[in-house]
């Protein structure tokens, strides 16, 4: 009960949350002032659009911390904002191509990027399904309905292409239906053919392999496939124990391509060295705590699942991003929670978070599922 007495919600995953928030403005702007300079003749630009988003989803945070109902698990709600996802993401394969990729709906100069939403939409549609099928949920005609969902949406994903954000909703949706209690055989048999779904995209592009090869011999094409770790790493190791300053990072100025985005961390690790990187990891295993504390405390296997399902993605995003930047993965375009530009990741994780905050404002009621 500590830190929700007075305000209802779980206070600590909030201040925390913040903590990332204030962390990801400071740094896109540190990352991103030189370019923004050059490019938009204002330095300010990236940071000033993270504040919008920043804005935006904590408005969006107030608005699911103080509803009292649960619209959110209502059959239409869910299933409509599944279908949603589900055509925003085909309607990225026909939008204009950004940077060899169609990850966004661009319409009159804003642009929104619907994997981010697929993670939140893909969450309810399992927790709510699964809770609502318990009965039955390993008859394979029950179990074909959450696959064809997720097989859709993955392959959507991939097409645009976002290999991360697929691993990532293919690994959370597993998380998900094996806490609902679905038989590891099924997982078996699931696995095997998104595993060889994965490996044919894979090695489907010159690029991807590259990418892999990169991974697993960085140091012989530091100029190539292996150019943005070892510059990530030269980054990290040129912070130190205590960092080179604020706003002091070399790497920033054109030196590590994505520095205000998927590499933020390596910026972030020059600028404030190791002791700046342990704060930020030990602030993201402080939100698993935290969700985690909430998942159990839920008064209901839904909201058990959502809880669970919000924390794991945001943790598993985090601790993917940062070991890429480690270079113990393959680079892949995968923001830090939080605090790496973009508007869709910051305004959806944070809604993802009110509804954790939502959750945990439950504790101790006596309320059930909502059945579909």
């Amino acid at each position: 009960m500590i830190g929700r007495s007075r305000f209802g919600f779980d206070v600590p995953l909030f201040v925390i949350t913040l903590f990332l928030v204030a962390i990801g403005i400071f740094f896109v702007f540190s990352s991103s002032s030189f370019m923004a300079r050059d490019k938009y003749n204002q330095s300010f630009h990236f940071m000033a659009q993270q504040i919008l988003g920043a804005v935006a989803g904590l408005v969006i945070v107030a608005f699911l911390v103080s509803v009292k109902k649960p619209f959110f698990l209502q059959p239409a709600f869910v299933y409509g904002l599944l279908a949603l996802t589900v055509f925003l993401l085909m309607l990225c394969l026909a939008m204009p191509t950004v940077a060899r990729t169609n990850r966004w709906i661009v319409l009159m100069g804003f642009r929104f990027q619907p994997s981010e939403l697929a993670k939140i939409s893909l969450i309810l549609f399992l927790a709510t399904y699964i809770e609502s099928k318990k009965d039955k949920l390993n008859e394979k005609k029950i179990l074909a309905i959450p696959l064809a969902v997720l097989v859709v949406t993955v392959v959507l994903v991939l097409l645009e292409p976002d290999f991360g954000t697929a691993v990532l909703l293919a690994v959370l949706a597993a998380m998900m239906l094996y806490i609902g209690g679905v038989k590891v055989r099924y997982f078996v048999i699931a696995g095997s053919l998104f595993a060889a779904l994965f490996a044919f995209y894979l090695f489907q592009a010159d690029y991807r392999v590259e990418r892999l090869q990169g991974f697993f011999s960085s140091q012989k094409d530091v100029l190539g496939s292996g150019y943005q770790v070892d510059q990530s790493k030269l980054a990290l190791g040129m912070g130190g124990f205590v960092g080179a300053g604020l706003g002091q990072s070399t790497q920033k100025l054109y030196f590590l391509p994505f520095a205000h985005t998927d590499f933020i961390f390596a910026i972030l690790g020059e600028e404030t060295g190791l002791l700046g990187t342990f704060v930020t990891l030990a602030l993201y295993l402080l939100f698993l705590w935290r969700g985690m504390k909430i998942a159990m405390a839920a008064p209901n296997p839904t909201y058990k699942m959502i809880a669970a399902g919000v924390t794991f993605a945001i943790v598993a995003q985090a601790l993917m991003n940062i070991s890429i930047v480690l270079g113990l993965g393959p680079a892949k375009g995968t923001p830090l929670p939080l605090i790496s530009y973009g508007r869709s990741s910051l305004v959806c994780t944070l809604a993802a978070i009110g509804l954790l905050l939502h959750i945990s404002q439950k504790k101790g009621d006596s309320g059930t599922a909502v059945r579909i």
